[in-house]
């Protein structure tokens, strides 16, 4: 009896040593948090999805694990390149290369990387960006003025002359150019169940402004759609449909708008002071959190570049200036991943044209003067692309437009070299009139871009679709 009570006191603890194993680990919040900041992003991903999966956890610290994890893959997403893969692209841009230029790169993030789980993990677009860096160096050291004579600038400037010649001194939008535009979006097969309901907004042509009109539908892919109205800052056009197994999702869009340029000769117009009582001042010189904030490194830059001048358009035009000198441009990390992207963008002395674009504003909000955000597509022939620029408020003008990323042009004449700074070309498809407006019908979850919107969204009951779950097309027609 005595031998036959062991093995069952063993069978016993067998048995509670395996259900013990298959408990998960408690882990808090706090942990979670504090391996997020170490950088162990996969451990902190294990223990949110343990907590959310046996913890129990009340609802608002399920949406906290939830945003954990889903920021931790988006950053895991961008910075997708191991070290052996860099260290071969670097190879094949560059062919040799010292070890201590390797170190300048890395030690001024110009080679961007982060330590993900105990390793180096570099950018995707790092080694483009190096490149884009490494030339502006170059040319900083032979004493260039770093203009870009490529197929696009020169278009440009030859378009802006036409449109300088072409317009009046009321500033009204001329030089009309109609487009045809097919949009599509595809996602990934198998990535939504099959028979769920996969939810899209595509982007949507605003049509509030002299600049963009004679809005057409051509056609939805699937045929139920619903377009916003106007009075939504980020217009959309809303459908869905079913998944199928096996099979991608398209969703498309076809349709025509015309769009015309403008340019203000602002030497011509009275600025009048501006109403500080009034709502379009209150609305466009405050802040915007959390990236139109005026941090101290904000007030301190605009207060040196503007310095005591009182003029509006002068103030815009030092700010403007100072950005093209001092600021170049390169790929983008996704916005939701930058906490404060106007200071990222002071720090590394780069960004792309949404980037430039947050830091003029902050600047010039701070210096009371009223500027917005409008984005969409730039739609120059073969250079069709994502694309953010702003409007300055001049009372006793109105909204102006200005492309921060678009640069000074190569040109002796002045009005033609600052075109950008009170104008805009014809080739533009204004999607978003503010940073991180709703959308209608409303998301249910978090979008993949939370403040600007070109390539669209998509969700289904299980969450949202992240940029890595589909892909986007569009195609042009002049």
């Amino acid at each position: 009896m005595k031998s036959i009570t062991i093995c069952f006191s063993v069978i016993i603890l067998i048995v509670v040593i395996g259900c013990h194993r298959q408990v998960p680990e408690s882990h808090t919040l706090t942990d979670i948090e504090m391996a997020n900041e170490k950088g162990q992003l996969t451990l902190a991903n294990h223990w949110a999805d343990s907590l959310l999966n046996h913890g129990n956890p009340d609802s608002l610290t399920s949406i906290k694990l939830s945003s954990s994890i889903d920021m931790n893959n988006r950053i895991m997403s961008d910075f997708s390149m191991t070290e052996p893969e860099i260290e071969a692209r670097l190879k094949k841009e560059f062919g040799e290369y010292s070890q201590k230029e390797r170190i300048i790169w890395e030690k001024n993030n110009w080679l961007e990387y982060k330590v993900i789980d105990g390793e180096k993990h570099y950018f995707k677009r790092s080694i483009s960006n190096l490149k884009l860096i490494l030339q502006s160096q170059r040319s900083k050291q032979n004493g260039s003025k770093g203009f870009i004579q490529d197929k696009l600038s020169l278009l440009c400037l030859e378009h802006s002359r036409k449109v300088i010649a072409e317009s009046k001194s009321d500033g009204k939008p001329v030089f009309p150019v109609k487009m045809k535009v097919t949009y599509q979006l595809t996602v990934n097969a198998d990535v939504v169940p099959e028979g769920k309901t996969v939810r899209c907004w595509l982007p949507w042509p605003r049509e509030v402004h002299d600049r963009q009109g004679n809005v057409v539908l051509l056609k939805t892919v699937p045929e139920n759609h619903y377009i916003a109205p106007d009075t939504v800052e980020q217009r959309s056009i809303y459908t869905e449909q079913p998944a199928s197994k096996g099979k991608p999702t398209v969703f498309e869009i076809q349709f025509t708008y015309q769009s015309k340029a403008q340019y203000f000769d602002l030497s011509q117009f009275k600025i009048l002071p501006y109403d500080t009582t009034s709502l379009i001042f209150k609305k466009y010189t405050g802040e915007q959190h959390p990236q139109i904030v005026f941090a101290n490194e904000i007030k301190q830059l605009s207060d040196s570049i503007v310095g005591i001048t009182s003029n509006p358009a002068e103030k815009v035009r030092r700010l403007y200036y100072w950005i093209n000198d001092h600021i170049i441009w390169t790929g983008a990390l996704e916005y939701s991943i930058m906490p404060f992207i106007p200071g990222y963008v002071l720090t590394n002395r780069r960004g792309d044209c949404g980037m430039q674009t947050m830091l003029f504003m902050a600047m010039a909000r701070f210096q009371k003067l009223p500027v917005k955000w409008q984005s969409g597509w730039m739609m120059h022939p073969n250079e069709v692309n994502l694309h953010d620029w702003c409007e300055v408020y001049y009372n006793g003008v109105g909204w102006v437009p200005l492309d921060m990323s678009f640069n000074l042009q190569n040109s002796a004449d002045l009005h033609e070299k600052e075109f950008y700074i009170s104008g805009i070309d014809a080739y533009r498809l204004i999607i978003n009139d503010a940073i991180g407006s709703r959308f209608i019908p409303e998301k249910k979850f978090p979008r993949s871009e939370p403040y600007d919107f070109q390539r669209g969204e998509v969700e289904w009951e299980g969450g949202n679709l992240y940029f890595n779950q589909w892909n986007y097309r569009m195609n042009v027609e002049y």
